[in-house]
């Protein structure tokens, strides 16, 4: 089992001569695209096949760019030098552009239709489709005419798309000289940023004044990068009609405003629980001003636990067992077949992420694992979401796809069986350890987030005045932390620059990609609630609520599960099963 991950499945090399004509075969699909759904539209078959016949050829787009674009992102997310796939990715990007007019044509032509409930039941297919269907002409009314949305797709590709790529660029570059016993040397970023979980408090703080010192010297490029994307956002939901970024983001979501302000009720109601376990983190290190940043990931207790990637495996295979085989052989296969990208190196992305690969009907997963019990928690989080791509394999290809709240649920759901597991076999001084981990990123997933969200929220506020030098951008994330975190946090050692360490600030047309992991956790802890009060009768329920995240809204997704997400005793309550951690975490440490 090797440490990097395989993508020979797709293609041997860039210069494969099968990418090259698949390649190839995307160019002329996407050349043609505007004449096939013309002459489509102006055929005399009926409306049903007319809708058939282009949901047909949406089918085939998706089997034609899946694999190349899969190939190409990957590639590039382990090595961003690669020049090959960025030129790649931008060839794609510049094609998905080309076809947009065609796909604009048709929404207006099928919103048009007055009768097209009784269309779609006369055909299977469109049953199959019906939420799909739905959803076009519910947001037809955010669509420009054909010609305008092609222009605005192509300037994407030297506007948003552009300053991401450069902000990718930018980070998953970044080094820096340190010096430590006496030896110095240059670093990544990422392996700088891990500084933050060792014991030795002056490592942890040497890595943030390092980290601080790397993003200042880059943080101009990271700043036009991101004015440039959410400049682009506010004048696109100005030009269709949105009221907010925010508002976009829950219509493409299939979530209301309703079930994200019960959530946010919940979490403003139990922000002061997780101060008091940062204040009493704080006092343990020896802090009196509340918890410095660099000390928030700072590892409690006697107990020394280390996970080497090999018994992160083992740990993650075991406890995967204990819920069902089928879980535990999915991720054997990952783990045999080579899906997983370990270690952090130059030119590699940080974080973690989980990208489905339609094609071969697998996933890739990419890790910065350095050793620590956070990153064996990650790796289950990341073989969850490969998890659920496994459940939705089986459905219609279009169908395929989990809107950003519910594509945290099963990644959520399997680090919580894997927490859960290494606290039921700790002893007493492990227990400590292992729940000071757990409530640590719980804390990341509900206030770092709730910050996250506040901060993007006044960062489009004031964007709409015009473009925020790095000074600015500095102070909303300063004021955001304070108001999330509160006396939790030491007030003059923050972090400044998170705004540059998250990716997700940068992604084009994916605006608040913030709260949905908020979501996933306390959805999640709810499922998992579930799952111990009813056992092996649960198993088969959550795989077809996975399997469903495609073709239904939010809500209608939690009802599977007799689940209200608009209620706020829902959301109250795993923030209470959060808050007992917390209260056993603070007694154990007196």
């Amino acid at each position: 089992m090797a440490l990097t991950w395989n993508l020979n499945k797709l293609y041997d090399s860039f210069d494969d001569e099968k990418f090259k004509s698949d390649l190839q075969n995307c160019i002329t699909h996407a050349e043609e695209m505007t004449e096939t759904v013309t002459n489509l539209l102006n055929s005399k078959m009926t409306e049903a096949k007319i809708i058939e016949e282009y949901l047909k050829n949406a089918e085939t787009t998706k089997a034609l760019f899946g694999p190349v674009s899969s190939f190409a992102s990957l590639s590039f997310s382990t090595d961003s030098t690669n020049g090959q796939a960025l030129n790649s990715i931008q060839k794609l990007q510049g094609l998905s552009a080309h076809m947009v007019g065609a796909n604009v044509m048709f929404e207006k032509w099928l919103c048009k239709r007055k009768n097209i409930d009784e269309i779609i039941q006369s055909s299977e297919t469109l049953k199959t489709y019906e939420f799909l269907l739905k959803n076009i002409i519910e947001n037809s009314k955010y669509s420009l005419d054909e010609k305008t949305e092609k222009v605005i797709a192509q300037m994407r590709q030297t506007g948003s798309r552009a300053w991401d790529t450069l902000q990718k660029k930018t980070s998953s570059g970044i080094t820096e000289e340190v010096t430590i016993d006496g030896e110095t040397k240059v670093m990544p970023l990422q392996a700088i940023r891990d500084f933050a979980y060792d014991r030795d408090a002056a490592k942890r703080k040497l890595g943030y004044e390092t980290e601080m010192l790397a993003y200042e010297k880059h943080e101009n490029a990271s700043a036009a990068a991101l004015n440039g994307i959410k400049g682009e956002s506010l004048t696109l939901c100005d030009l269709r009609g949105y009221d907010s970024p925010l508002q976009k983001t829950l219509s493409k979501s299939y979530m209301n405003q309703e079930t994200l302000d019960a959530m946010l009720e919940a979490i403003k109601k139990a922000l002061p629980k997780f101060r008091s376990y940062l204040q009493r983190k704080g006092e343990i290190l020896g802090h009196e001003k509340g918890l410095p940043f660099y000390d928030l990931f700072a590892p409690l207790g006697d107990s020394d636990i280390t996970f080497p990637y090999e018994e992160g495996k083992k740990l993650v295979l075991e406890q995967f067992a204990t819920y069902s085989k089928e879980l535990h052989d999915f991720a054997q296969t990952a783990f045999d077949e080579d899906w997983i990208d370990v270690e952090p190196r130059k030119g590699k992305s940080g974080g973690a992420f989980c990208a489905p690969v339609y094609a071969i009907r697998e996933s890739r997963i990419l890790l910065n694992y350095t050793g620590n019990l956070n990153n064996a928690i990650t790796l289950a989080h990341e073989l969850g979401h490969g998890f659920h791509n496994y459940n939705l394999f089986n459905e219609a290809p279009l169908n395929i796809g989990s809107p950003m709240p519910l594509a945290e649920t099963a990644s959520i759901f399997c680090e919580t069986i894997v927490k859960n597991a290494a606290l039921k076999n700790a002893d007493p001084n492990a227990r400590f350890s292992i729940l000071e981990v757990a409530i640590q990123g719980y804390t990341q997933v509900i206030v770092d987030i709730y910050s996250r969200f506040l901060f993007e929220s006044k960062l489009f506020e004031k964007r709409k005045h015009g473009p925020l030098s790095p000074e600015e951008i500095k102070g909303l994330m300063v004021e955001a932390q304070k108001e999330s975190y509160g006396d939790g946090l030491d007030p003059e050692i923050l972090h400044p620059y998170m705004w540059m360490n998250k990716t997700h600030y940068y992604i084009p047309d994916m605006d608040f990609y913030n709260f949905p992991y908020a979501f996933g956790l306390l959805f999640a802890k709810g499922l998992y609630a579930k799952y111990k009060a009813t056992g092996e009768a649960f198993i088969p329920k959550l795989n077809h609520l996975l399997s469903s995240t495609g073709k239904m809204s939010v809500v209608e997704v939690a009802r599977l599960l007799d689940v209200d997400v608009t209620s706020e005793a829902f959301w109250a309550s795993s923030l209470n099963e959060i808050a007992g951690e917390i209260d056993e975490f603070i007694q154990l440490s007196k």
